[in-house]
């Protein structure tokens, strides 16, 4: 796909990296239901035959050619600077979207230029009644940078009962599905290409609402995640690109107060959940792969002081939980969000 002349409205943009199987199974409904958007794959160097499947059988889905795995971030950095529209739609592989996904978002960030981001509702595919992890009816963070979601705590997943069906701001929005506005987008630089993959999405959520944008959830838009379509939950490589990444962002995005409080709880709260996976079945590598993360983030501090100084940092963000999740989760007990 050469570099676009023309601006489009929506951009429907799927990163694929070895997914041939998803996209057989999830396009054909993407492609049904978004007849208001322009679809778009943006291939991360896939070594399977996705691209001549993508030929044979969708030939109004263009294609974006990045030559090698560039993660999340980087991917889709590079894709997206191919693509002239308004909204870039972020969606995974692994998601089915429904009947009228597409409008309700747009037109709720048509109706206010303040909002940069928006994500649908995630429900589970195996499990349709529940939320699905990775964004729920929307995501927070706690004082310590715990993601969570109204929907999800921890692994604590809710049913939906229709509690969270409100448009609300929240702090973070979902890269399982994610909308945001092109030109904010760029105006912070968008995803920070050393994370590649996971949390990169929060840590442009918290860049965007340092810029005083919002982020919100539109739950009348509803999509259904299967979840670790490319880096299942047991993966060690997942467990370090979690930790070194959160430390990474909570080091940008925190104001200088905080920093110096927050930084050296997590480390020692780290060190704890490092020991307690020795006690799981294959926790050897996860120990490893959470002490990695660590002297990775270290040696990244340089760089990340850089990245600060073009950050204003602020408090009291909108989605932000002045107290601890871990304690309101683990000690308290408390497994929903409307318990808070």
């Amino acid at each position: 796909m050469e570099t676009q002349k023309r601006k489009i409205k929506t951009a429907v943009v799927i990163l694929n990296w070895n997914g041939k199987d998803w996209l057989e199974k999830f396009l054909p409904t993407v492609v049904q239901y978004s007849k208001d958007a322009t679809i778009i794959v943006a291939d991360n160097g896939s070594t399977d035959d996705s691209i001549s499947f993508l030929s044979a059988n969708f030939p109004t889905v263009s294609i974006v050619n990045n030559k090698e795995n560039l993660g999340f971030a980087g991917g889709y950095n590079k894709a997206l600077n191919q693509i002239h529209a308004e909204y870039y739609v972020l969606l995974n592989s692994d998601v089915e979207v429904c009947d009228n996904w597409i409008a309700p978002i747009i037109n709720l960030m048509d109706s206010n230029s303040d909002i940069a981001a928006c994500q649908p509702k995630l429900l589970d595919f195996n499990n349709r009644g529940k939320f699905e992890y990775a964004g729920a009816s929307g995501g927070f963070i706690d004082n310590l940078g715990y993601p969570f979601c109204r929907g999800r705590i921890f692994d604590d997943l809710e049913e939906d009962n229709g509690q969270y069906n409100d448009a609300v701001e929240v702090f973070w929005a979902t890269g399982a599905c994610i909308f945001v506005r092109a030109d904010y987008f760029w105006e912070v630089g968008g995803f920070d290409e050393e994370f590649f993959a996971h949390q990169e999405e929060i840590d442009l959520c918290w860049r965007l609402k340092n810029k005083g944008h919002k982020i919100m959830v539109e739950p009348s838009s509803v999509i259904y995640h299967v979840g670790g379509g490319t880096l299942d939950a047991g993966s060690p490589f997942k467990t370090h690109l979690n930790f070194r990444n959160n430390l990474k962002m909570l080091f940008k995005n925190l104001p200088l107060p905080s920093l110096f409080v927050v930084i050296p709880i997590r480390l020692l709260l780290d060190a704890v959940a490092a020991i307690t996976f020795l006690k799981q079945e294959n926790g050897l590598s996860h120990f490893f792969a959470i002490a990695k993360a660590h002297f990775a983030f270290y040696f990244a501090i340089p760089k990340l002081m850089a990245k600060r100084q073009k950050i204003s940092q602020k408090n009291n963000l909108v989605g932000k939980m002045e107290k601890s999740i871990l304690v309101k989760n683990k000690l308290q007990g408390i497994k929903n969000f409307s318990d808070l």
